[in-house]
């Protein structure tokens, strides 16, 4: 259970989640048990560049999307 002294409510692909503070995008993946070799990020209608889930900062309030990258044809 996440402490909610130490947390902050944001939407990931149009569900609340309570994650912990600080967060970084790539942590916010690796939380939610996504491979971010395989996905796309958007927050809050911007791009998230894979260069930068490290350092961008995941704040109260963000929506984000999600999305898997799937190879074929």
């Amino acid at each position: 259970m996440t402490d909610r002294s130490r947390a902050q409510d944001i939407t990931v692909n149009g569900e609340r989640h309570t994650v912990p503070v600080p967060l970084s995008v790539a942590q916010l993946l690796e939380h939610l048990h996504v491979d971010l070799r395989h996905v796309a990020v958007e927050r809050n209608r911007a791009l998230v560049p894979k260069r930068d889930y490290a350092s961008v900062a995941v704040d109260a309030g963000d929506t984000f999307e999600i999305v898997t990258l799937v190879g074929g044809g």
